[in-house]
């Protein structure tokens, strides 16, 4: 069967020649061939140099998803079974495997798609029309590379209910892939127990990506009075609570998220020391201060405040007043643990807006040290989204 070739424009493609992962509709001069949306496509540099092939979609801005650099190579069952292996394997090596991420997208070669393992479950995001044709032979592959080390996964969910796929033409979806199981999922991380509602809960459920930086919270905690904000289903203020933290305060603005916080403080035998409430953080923050409180330990994780370039300005004032308010309610030595998961806020910008912040309220900042995500979302060097989350514990001392 012959297969359509996309040529790039003289000028073009300077991300996907220095290893990114994309190629955007207004880089392509011309399509020669028939195709569908979905379908595999080589692509050539204008003076036809061979650049690899991917998945071409004429509703995305996206207009090509890079599968392999090699224009030869068919994107078939023995291919997928390799990007699958070399996932799993990685993960092996750099993760504790009983709940993770499994397939990271771009960054593992296999675009628009994610998945993640929560114990015995595995829970699968699909965002890309391409990859979404391939998803069952990359389910069937990966249960199969883990069942050879004695893993047995009893059941699988879709998540593919994020807004990104009506981008791609595509329908938003949720439901079980195979037999129906109980959708509510228990978890050991970090010594820590949680009820994983992979149904209802944002995303595939629960945040896998702070992983380390919750456990490297963990020695500031010890008797220590904590607060914790934007607490979701209550990962940190649960590993300072299991740290021996004194008394721990979650707040978030999801009485849902407080319900399940909840949850899992009783799962951990800990609801007398760590308490959650269901407040805005924006609003919260300058009534403690008001009332005089103060932490040993302050953690802010707020949700994305910018998911686009054009909202930068306000993400950097909602980052700026949070962090200010935050090291207030800091005791004098005591320690701030804050960060930003948003792509679009880069490092530099998120850390000269904790800087500014500093300043601001007159705060001098100790870095005791810098962290990004977990090992299991990799960040592909060449792939600029992939490297999302900043991360940076500080001591906070008063100017005198």
């Amino acid at each position: 069967m012959s297969i359509a070739v996309a040529v790039l424009k003289k000028g073009e493609g300077r991300a996907l020649k220095s290893g990114g992962p994309w190629v955007y509709d207004n880089e392509i001069a011309s399509i020669m061939g028939n195709f569908e949306n979905g379908d595999i496509v080589i692509v050539r540099d204008f003076d036809g140099y061979p650049l690899g092939r991917g998945f071409i979609n004429t509703n995305s801005k996206i207009r090509i998803r890079m599968m392999t650099r090699n224009e030869n190579q068919e994107i078939d069952r023995e291919f997928l079974k390799m990007r699958v292996r070399d996932a799993w394997e990685y993960r092996k090596k750099t993760v504790d495997i009983s709940s993770c991420r499994v397939i990271f997208g771009e960054a593992d070669f296999l675009p628009g798609m994610v998945i993640d393992k929560f114990s015995d479950v595995l829970v699968v995001q699909s965002l890309a029309l391409g990859i979404d044709k391939l998803k069952m032979i990359i389910i069937e592959e990966l249960k199969s590379a883990m069942a050879e080390d004695g893993i047995t996964i009893r059941g699988v969910y879709e998540r593919s209910d994020a807004k990104v796929r009506l981008q791609e033409g595509m329908e938003r979806v949720k439901g079980f892939i195979g037999e129906p199981f109980d959708t509510k999922v228990q978890i050991v991380e970090n010594g820590v127990k949680y009820i994983v509602d992979i149904e209802d809960g944002q995303k595939t459920g629960f945040f896998l990506d702070q992983k380390y930086n919750r456990l490297a919270i963990q020695r500031l905690c010890k008797d220590a009075k904590v607060l914790d904000c934007f607490t979701h289903t209550g990962s940190f203020a649960l590993n300072a609570g299991i740290a021996g933290a004194k008394s721990v305060t979650g707040v978030d603005a999801s009485q849902l998220a407080v319900d399940q916080a909840t949850e899992n403080a009783e799962l951990n035998g800990l609801e007398k020391r760590v308490k959650f409430i269901c407040e805005d953080v924006f609003e919260l923050l300058p009534k403690l201060e008001a009332e005089g409180e103060k932490y040993d330990v302050v953690i802010l994780d707020p949700p994305a405040f910018t998911k686009s370039k054009n909202s930068i300005k306000n993400a950097v004032k909602g980052y700026r007043e949070i962090n200010l308010r935050g090291m207030k309610l800091v005791k004098d030595g005591g320690y701030l643990a804050t960060c930003s998961c948003s792509h679009f806020m880069s490092y530099e910008l998120f850390t000269q807006t904790i800087g500014q912040a500093a300043r601001n309220v007159h705060k001098r900042l100790r870095q005791v040290e810098y962290r990004t995500q977990a090992a299991d979302h990799p960040i592909l060097w060449s792939a600029d989204e992939s490297y999302y989350l900043k991360f940076y514990i500080f001591q906070v001392i008063d100017e005198k």
